[in-house]
């Protein structure tokens, strides 16, 4: 059962980096494929000395990575969130499968790509009568880090999250060759330069390179431009 700890909490600074209080684990995790080429997993590689706070570079351009070291000053970057308020599940479009029900925010997207393994999870929910299939579903939907996918059994109404110690992992995404996004888990509360709270969730991913359109979630735009964002999303019916 994941712990909540006392004061844990994702400040972001105006265009500037992200505050973390709480004592938080740091973690770095890289992107792991099967044979086949399809994202499977994340493993660990590194975790960071335990701190009570950290600030870590969220314009992409700090020399100290994962850490702030003030180039976003020197670059004027620009990190006007942009991010939609309304919570997920007004977002979400809904996919019906026999037993089993997806909700979808595409907009929270962050290319990771473990919703396609096995012909897609949307595919793999009309078959969900088949134990295979509908494991394979579950496993999908509970490892997108973004929270963009949430799987629900139509029984019980209830959704597949595992449960998470609040911690943050910096993504590496070794088969596209790039720093990928800041992985929040456990419901950490990440809190706007505004004051206000976005809604807090079991999982998200932060932008970390400053090129997202959907500040301060990642979008993908850490290995992705806007145009092959379109092309990769017609190509799986992912919008």
């Amino acid at each position: 059962m994941a712990t909540k700890k006392d004061g844990m909490k994702i400040k972001i600074m105006k265009n500037g980096p992200y505050l973390v209080s709480g004592g938080l684990p740091l973690l770095e995790q890289v992107i792991t494929t099967d044979d086949a080429g399809h994202t499977r997993e994340l493993q660990n590689v590194r975790e960071y000395p335990l701190k009570e706070k950290y600030i870590l570079c969220r314009c992409g351009a700090s020399k100290k990575k994962p850490y702030c070291d003030g180039t976003h000053n020197k670059i004027d970057f620009d990190g006007t969130e942009t991010a939609s308020r309304k919570p997920y599940i007004e977002k979400a479009d809904v996919f019906e499968g026999k037993d089993l029900k997806l909700t979808d925010a595409h907009e929270f997207c962050d290319h990771s790509r473990f919703c396609l393994r096995a012909g897609g999870i949307r595919d793999l929910i009309q078959k969900s009568d088949d134990p295979e299939a509908r494991n394979t579903a579950i496993e999908e939907a509970m490892i997108c880090p973004s929270g963009r996918l949430v799987l629900w059994d139509k029984k019980t109404g209830k959704p597949f999250e595992k449960e998470f110690e609040p911690s943050i992992v910096m993504v590496h995404d070794k088969q596209k060759n790039c720093e990928g996004p800041i992985w929040v888990r456990g419901r950490i509360p990440v809190e706007s330069s505004d004051g206000s709270v976005y809604e807090v969730r079991n999982r998200v991913t932060l932008c970390r390179c400053g090129k997202s359109q959907n500040k301060p979630y990642c979008d993908g735009s850490h290995w992705m431009n806007s145009e092959q964002k379109l092309k990769f999303r017609k190509k799986w019916g992912l919008d």
